[in-house]
């Protein structure tokens, strides 16, 4: 073998490693991804059409429930590949800005019922994580509805959801289950909406807000520390079945829109770090 192609070798060699090692970081990406996604962000809880039962499976993320609230009257849009109804026009950087800052491509904002605020403290890997599973989402043609806004859409950030947290932020588990928890938007849908948003400094986590959709009407529980009318009394077991299978303490079935089936993909140490967190929840009736 000649130096020149023993050198063309190498190089070759180098080339082939270092392409396996970005797809392999691309494939941990679409995992984490898919984790994020299909479970703790239950992002199909609004993106994907309902029925009686809940999810339309076979029309996944091509657009989904509708608000008519004070502030707007939206319908979740499609956020498949579809390049004329979908998001598969976007650029990786648009689709962050819709994430985390809640601003479409045209520059208007996105209704305030899409948690763009929960997102802020979403770590960049966590977010480069949802942009490459989205990419990988089969393109469904849907054109919902356009938005009409009543009012000036606000970007409702939750307290202590200001800025992106650090992976090693992460090794102190309260924080670990605040992060969890601000992600999956826990805090959106329990606590009550005033006329200017949710009310964060004043009913954080006391519940109340009504949902209505093809099972009726469900109403978020407060989930507080409060023993009488939260989860302070509940055992961190309670607590776990009621997330990941959708029992209540006293046995009876939780309605729709809680996503409990996605969260039953949530690993055993994320649910203790979660339930870590609540537990710092204050308790308020």
């Amino acid at each position: 073998m000649t130096v020149r192609t023993a050198m063309l070798a190498l190089a070759l060699g180098t080339a082939m490693v270092a392409t396996a090692s970005a797809q392999s970081t691309q494939s941990d990406l679409v995992k984490r991804g898919d984790y994020l996604v299909n479970g703790i962000l239950t992002c199909g809880n609004c993106h994907t059409p309902k029925g009686p039962t809940g999810d339309i499976k076979e029309k996944a993320f091509s657009g989904g429930l509708s608000w008519d609230e004070p502030p707007f009257k939206v319908t979740a849009p499609n956020i498949t590949q579809d390049q004329d109804t979908g998001i598969g026009k976007y650029t990786d950087a648009e689709i962050k800005q819709v994430l985390r800052k809640g601003i479409k491509p045209n520059g208007t904002p996105v209704a305030m019922v899409m948690p763009s605020g929960f997102y802020e403290i979403m770590t960049d890997r966590d977010l480069d994580a949802v942009v490459a599973y989205l990419r990988t989402v089969k393109p469904i043609s849907n054109k919902v509805a356009d938005p009409i806004y009543k009012m000036a859409q606000g970007h409702p950030i939750p307290p202590g959801g200001e800025k992106p947290f650090t992976e090693s932020m992460f090794n102190d588990k309260v924080k670990h289950g605040q992060y969890l928890v601000t992600i999956a938007h826990c805090m959106e849908c329990h606590t009550p909406m005033g006329p200017r948003g949710r009310e964060f400094a004043t009913k954080l986590g006391t519940g109340g807000f009504e949902f209505p959709g093809p099972w009726g009407v469900s109403v978020s529980r407060n989930i507080t520390q409060s023993k009488t009318k939260g989860i302070g009394a509940w055992s961190d077991d309670e607590i776990k079945r009621a997330i990941t299978t959708g029992v209540s303490r006293d046995g009876s079935k939780l309605k729709p829109p809680m996503g409990y089936h996605y969260y039953a993909t949530v690993t055993g140490s994320d649910l203790d770090d979660i339930v870590a967190y609540l537990r710092t929840v204050p308790a308020l009736d």
